[in-house]
């Protein structure tokens, strides 16, 4: 019996994928932010994060996308850059109060889209999907660096 490739997890997560990425660009559009900026945003308001090396790593993006990225960010008025006190070479990444002032707003519409997403899924079932792809997310971190990884950076089974 041959297998349906379209029918794959694979391809299945990664259309889901796009369908978020879609779905989350054109909410967060009001608010002058796009989808894959959310992390660095997040781990800057949580204090994760203060540097374009740290937030590389955190959003899982190599170092120079994040740094057109932050240069993006950074015309856009979402974030502040100062020198380091302590490493003449890097810059102090801060959010800046217009980009405070919005995020929470951004992520209730996040949370909405996710919810709208999940409509007619169980909480039970929301909670295995979550789950299931944090245990994913695990594996093909596993495989990518040639290591056992327990949850991706940042992930927590819900």
């Amino acid at each position: 019996m041959e297998v349906d490739v379209l029918a794959t997890p694979g391809h299945l997560v990664s259309l889901a994928a796009r369908g978020f990425a879609r779905l989350s660009e054109a909410r967060l559009k009001p608010f002058g932010f796009g989808v894959g900026q959310i992390p660095v945003l997040i781990a800057l308001r949580d204090g994760q994060a203060t540097t374009q090396r740290d937030l590389a790593r955190l959003a899982r993006v190599e170092q120079p996308p994040m740094a057109q990225m932050l240069a993006r960010m950074e015309r856009d008025g979402l974030i502040e850059r100062t020198p380091d006190p302590n490493d003449g070479r890097s810059h102090r990444v801060e959010l800046t109060e217009a980009a405070r002032v919005r995020l929470p707003e951004a992520c209730a519409v996040l949370l909405a889209g996710n919810r709208d997403a999940l409509s007619g899924f169980s909480d039970e079932e929301s909670n295995a999907l979550v789950s299931l792809l944090i245990r994913l997310l695990a594996n093909l971190d596993r495989i990518a660096v040639g290591t056992v990884a327990s949850e991706p950076a940042g992930m927590t089974p819900a």
